[in-house]
């Protein structure tokens, strides 16, 4: 146990994509993931939704986890830490509703189980073992959800029982996208979104938009405090020890797939520098009567 200073670099986005079904949520978080990352080989899409993020496979060499049933948590644990384990860099998972309700899922274990509301306690440390995974991941995590219509019977002021839609409801238990970074809701078919949750301040109370790479780029900025990519290069270019490339590298944890090879540039140009000193100096020795002359001189 220690105090240290808080670091947003250090932050891994947890961002969530809801809508109907057909408003495109899984190209929505295709490119909010390439925008974060840069790289469509540190993309992975967890599918359980009969092979649809095999469609956008024209988008780049992402790759895929076909998820088949049961849909229980521990077999959406078991597919995170294979991504994980892969060195992958954006998590989407497409979708955590099947978790739920699916085939397999959560509220068919309860059934099956007998139904009671004591059975919960058995149910209920197994779902929150999967959100868990979720948020302790060392990935960026994008997950989709479906919606459905939400009903209720109310009664009139005449006392008669009426229908009474309520809007749109995740199809998942209540209470998830308050662990989210963020919240986006796809609003209609033309991927119109809204932010209905956001701890970035970025998109919260602005007019509806249509989510691209560089939703993903400004995501990303914002954990890094603000600093683009291109900021951190002149950074790097600026360094002259070998001591503060390793801080910089350590520094900005959500871009060192981006920084690598740039960092791995001007550690060799510094040693450049360097070692031909460090070779001058060793060539010079001490003479017998103190005075320091070339190794290589055969005279003084």
């Amino acid at each position: 146990m220690k105090i240290q200073k808080a670091q947003k670099e250090q932050v891994k986005l947890r961002v969530g994509i809801s809508g109907a079904s057909g408003f495109g949520k899984t190209y929505s978080a295709l490119l909010l993931a390439y925008g974060i990352t840069n790289d469509w080989s540190k993309i992975a899409v967890i599918d359980t939704e009969n092979g649809s993020a095999n469609l956008y496979s024209e988008l780049g060499n992402y790759n895929t986890v076909n998820l088949q049933p049961p849909y229980s948590p521990e077999r959406y644990i078991e597919a995170i830490e294979l991504c994980e384990k892969s060195g992958i860099e954006v998590i989407i998972i497409d979708s955590i509703t099947h978790e739920w309700s699916g085939k397999g899922g959560c509220l068919q274990i309860h059934e099956q189980l007998g139904g009671k509301f004591q059975d919960w306690a058995k149910i209920t440390p197994r779902h929150q073992a999967f959100i868990d995974k979720i948020l302790q991941s060392n990935c960026h995590v994008i997950t989709t959800v479906r919606k459905k219509i939400d009903y209720s019977m109310d009664r009139d002021s005449n006392g008669k029982t009426r229908v009474v839609k309520h809007g749109l409801k995740d199809i998942t238990r209540e209470g998830f996208s308050y662990e989210l970074t963020i919240d986006f809701e796809i609003i209609n078919d033309n991927h119109l979104v809204v932010a209905s949750k956001d701890r970035t301040g970025l998109f919260m109370n602005k007019p509806e938009f249509v989510i691209s790479s560089g939703t993903g780029k400004k995501l990303l900025d914002w954990c890094n405090n603000g600093r683009t990519l291109e900021d951190i290069k002149v950074e790097i270019k600026s360094c002259t020890t070998l001591e503060g490339l390793r801080h910089i590298y350590s520094k900005y944890p959500n871009l060192q797939s981006n920084i690598k090879e740039i960092i791995l540039s001007r550690k060799r140009e510094i040693e450049n520098v360097v070692v031909p000193n460090k070779e001058i100096i060793e060539t010079i020795k001490p003479s017998k009567n103190g005075v320091r002359i070339n190794a290589d001189t055969k005279s003084e």
